[in-house]
């Protein structure tokens, strides 16, 4: 489908100056957008919340909440952060510029502003805005579990419906935050990082890091797993017995038959006797074989490490 940006959207102008509003909000209406004005950064906050502009065009310099601040809060909420903000500012000095970026700016453009330029912004960043749409449209199509995280501020861009499910009752707030950080800091020195894992009673919530971008956005992948979950699949998977598919299942985790005999109530005879017949229906010969063969099965081919 091809996107024509300068379709009608909704564009959100906030200026504490009743005149720079009026040039914009003439110029943007003529070129068939819907305009919404805020004089102040409390009221574009609500604003933005309510309405869900294509884009926002903020004023750095207003009284009480300036537009630096009136951003930060904008991306810090879910609801607001995935709107992109091109502010508006006679400052053009650097250490200005890089304080609009810093404040989770996507663009800026200079006082007096040339409606000519605004407009071409605009049409950019939705364009930009609905690709990415798309991208997320296709995702949750296909049922994925996928968040995008801020690399700079390890706070969730974005999220498919199925991630937002999966994550209700794991604490995620401080754990995935620090997570992200170790990774990007082993993804620097050309090192892999493992998966988080989250414990929830007999459930747990794997993150996975899945494509990197430095400057705009990580993207997660999320799966839930729980041990009911896998011995059913090793069950499937290899026709193996209850019970040899939960001894699998714990040798997978590391486990001696020692501890599998106690978390099973059995000995580690008997459960050397289930790893006998596991061994011949996977058509392995050792335990590390068939745990590497069991964690395949499990994970697609890519062979990750659970983590118990």
């Amino acid at each position: 489908m091809n996107f024509n940006p300068a379709a009608p959207g909704i564009v959100l102008v906030v200026d504490d100056v009743p005149e720079n509003l009026a040039v914009l909000h003439d110029a943007l209406d003529e070129s068939g957008y819907t305009v919404l004005v805020a004089n102040g950064g409390e009221v574009a906050l609500v604003r933005a919340a309510e309405a869900q502009p294509d884009i926002i065009l903020l004023d750095a310099m207003m009284p009480g909440m300036d537009g630096f601040e009136t951003c930060r809060r904008l991306k810090a909420n879910l609801a607001t952060r995935h709107i992109p903000v091109v502010f508006m500012t006679g400052l053009t000095e650097s250490e200005h510029v890089v304080a609009a970026f810093e404040a989770g700016g996507n663009d800026y453009v200079t006082k007096p502003v040339r409606t000519s330029e605004v407009l071409a912004r605009i049409a950019a960043h939705r364009q930009t805005a609905r690709l990415m749409d798309q991208a997320r449209s296709a995702l949750d199509a296909f049922g994925n579990a996928v968040i995008a995280m801020s690399p700079h501020d390890g706070k969730i861009v974005w999220q498919t419906p199925l991630a937002r499910t999966l994550m209700q009752g794991y604490a995620v707030e401080k754990e995935l935050p620090e997570w992200l950080a170790a990774t990007q800091a082993a993804h620097a020195k050309g090192q892999a990082h493992p998966p988080l894992t989250l414990l929830r009673g007999a459930r747990r919530l794997i993150f996975s890091a899945a494509e990197y971008s430095e400057d705009e956005q990580w993207m997660i992948v999320l799966r839930e797993e729980s041990d009911a979950a896998q011995i059913e699949k090793l069950m499937a998977a290899f026709k193996l017995t209850q019970r040899e598919s939960e001894v699998l299942n714990w040798l997978v985790k590391g486990k001696t038959n020692r501890d599998i005999g106690e978390i099973l109530g059995t000995s580690p005879r008997t459960v050397n006797k289930h790893l006998e017949h596991v061994f011949v229906k996977l058509g392995v010969e050792t335990r590390t074989s068939a745990a590497a063969l069991a964690i395949s099965k499990l994970h697609g081919g890519r062979g990750e490490e659970l983590s118990a």
